[in-house]
């Protein structure tokens, strides 16, 4: 049942407790379906070459599930919006699972990557679907209290998915990489369909096609720049600035028709909130520090401080726990007070902390000083990642709430593929600069692998060059990633606290009576 104005306030506030307690599991497990995905499936793309085949095409297999991902993310957003979300959240649950089966089943490379997509589609709604649902069931001012969650189930992935990926690929085949998904997807299927009852709506506004088609041209543009660029295609060359116009051309093509739409696939006037502009912003220095950080964390500890694949992914937990635990004070501090203007100031500030810090490491580094520079950093992200939502989610009206959160979610994913590519493209140079000056061409590399087993079969004398060529790229990275959190911690700076809805005295969002859900 629905709680209506007549109810009383306390019956109100009860039936809500209760609907988010048993909507949040299967909540939670879809999140970490598109979460764990990449991890798992990364771990298995050895096995999947040697029996596929199409060594050639291997990269395909994860950009078209990243292009997929990020050119849906905000058209799932606007969906939501326009025809309800519960709905438009359990079409993407099937479209994810429907993706898993068929990659499972691929007998080819192409098929794979075809499949992959498809996955990719499902997996934008994903995401979306949780935060919006998540922005829809609960107030800002008490949404802090679950934002820990989010975050441990993000910090989960990152933990557990390499080792499930090994596992599974281990035991039971490569297949089973994307098989785990059917039953955890059926359980959040099951228990969505069941137990999440939001107020139907359809809107009578048509799909903005042309919106969606110039924002996919323009985000597929800049995924494959920030995938291909450095890798695939020398960065000066015809395909890179070719896809660097079209992304242009396509992006300025998309404002200008946005502007002209009835109803814009991302209407434009939520960027006139100070706050939401500043958090898109956030999200996507963000994205680009953590992803980047993610990336040459695992790379360092196995190149110069000789931990083995398994273990780089353990030694990632000073800063997963940091995060997790900082984000969960930071919820519930916000929850309790209403006050949230603080944690970004201080999550920029530790984050250009700590990344300064990881820049000072060089091969004498023990992993205690690292372990204890990565808890500095997780203390920084947790205190921006699920705020950010939060801030930019009160910043709009409940009407726009599904293309907010797909917006921010895109800010970030993009963040996250600039941050791999510039971050990478400066490690990679200044590795080649250093083993040029002490090694020559270092073509006693060639072939090696960037793990302590490779590693091993060099002499001594290649290897130290190696491992210190390591640690001045890692040192390039990490101080550019200082640099740009420097822009997140200004960004916070002027913030504008808003008071929370929700709160003693907090109305409902802008725009539209806010609702609750029930649980049956």
């Amino acid at each position: 049942m629905e709680a209506t104005a007549g109810k009383p306030a306390a019956v109100d506030e009860a039936v809500r407790s209760r609907s988010v307690r048993v909507v949040l599991l299967p909540l939670m497990i879809a999140m970490l379906l598109s979460m764990l995905d990449t991890m798992i499936v990364g771990t298995a793309m050895p096995t999947i070459v040697g029996e596929l085949g199409g060594l050639e095409h291997l990269s395909w297999v994860v950009t078209a599930y990243t292009l997929a991902t990020a050119a849906s993310t905000p058209i799932w957003g606007k969906l939501g919006d326009m025809y309800g979300r519960k709905g438009t959240f359990l079409v993407a649950i099937v479209i994810f699972l429907i993706g898993s089966a068929l990659s499972g089943m691929a007998q080819d490379m192409g098929q794979l990557i075809g499949f992959r997509a498809v996955q990719g589609l499902g997996a934008g709604g994903l995401m979306v679907g949780v935060m919006a649902i998540m922005g829809e069931l609960v107030p800002p001012r008490e949404r802090g209290k679950y934002q820990g969650m989010i975050t441990s189930v993000m910090a989960l992935a990152m933990i557990g998915g390499p080792l499930v990926g090994g596992t599974i690929t281990d035991h039971l085949g490569w297949r089973w990489s994307f098989y785990i998904n059917l039953p955890l997807g059926a359980i959040a299927l099951a228990m969505i369909s069941a137990v999440l009852h939001l107020p139907a709506q359809r809107s009578r506004s048509s799909v903005d096609y042309s919106g969606a088609g110039l924002l996919t041209v323009g985000i597929t543009s800049i995924v494959l720049v920030t995938t291909w660029g450095g890798t695939e295609h020398a960065w000066g060359s015809a395909t890179i600035t070719g896809l660097i116009a079209l992304g242009a051309a396509a992006l300025a093509a998309f404002l200008f028709v946005e502007t002209k739409a009835a109803d814009p696939v991302v209407p434009l006037h939520i960027f006139r909130s100070r706050n939401f502009a500043l958090m898109s912003v956030t999200g996507f220095l963000t994205g680009f520090v953590m992803f980047g950080a993610v990336l040459f964390l695992p790379l360092f500890q196995q190149s110069v401080q000789g931990a083995s694949a398994t273990n780089s992914g353990l030694l990632l937990l000073p800063m997963l726990v940091s995060m997790m635990v900082v984000s969960l004070f930071a919820g519930r501090a916000t929850s309790s007070t209403g006050k949230y203007k603080i944690f970004p100031i201080a999550g920029g500030a530790l984050m250009v902390a700590g990344l300064y810090l990881l820049a000072q490491m060089d091969t004498g580094t023990s992993r205690l000083n690292s372990g204890l520079s990565m808890a500095v950093l997780g203390a920084g992200m947790g205190f921006l990642m699920q705020i950010v939502m939060l801030i930019a989610q009160n910043s709009v009206a409940m009407t726009d709430m599904g293309v907010a959160s797909s917006s921010i979610t895109l800010f970030r994913t993009l963040g996250s593929s600039f941050g791999v590519a510039i971050m990478g493209a400066i490690f990679n140079h200044r590795v080649q600069e250093v083993m040029a000056e002490r090694v020559g061409d270092g073509a006693a590399l060639h072939g090696a692998q960037l793990d302590a087993a490779g590693l091993a079969k060099l002499d001594a004398s290649t290897r130290a060059a190696y491992q210190y060529a390591v640690s001045a790229g890692t040192h390039s990275a990490f101080l550019l990633g200082s640099a740009v959190a420097v822009i997140a911690f200004l960004a916070a700076l002027c913030i504008k606290e808003v008071p929370l809805r929700g709160g003693a005295g907090g109305g409902a969002a802008p725009g539209r009576t806010r609702t609750t859900a029930s649980a049956v």
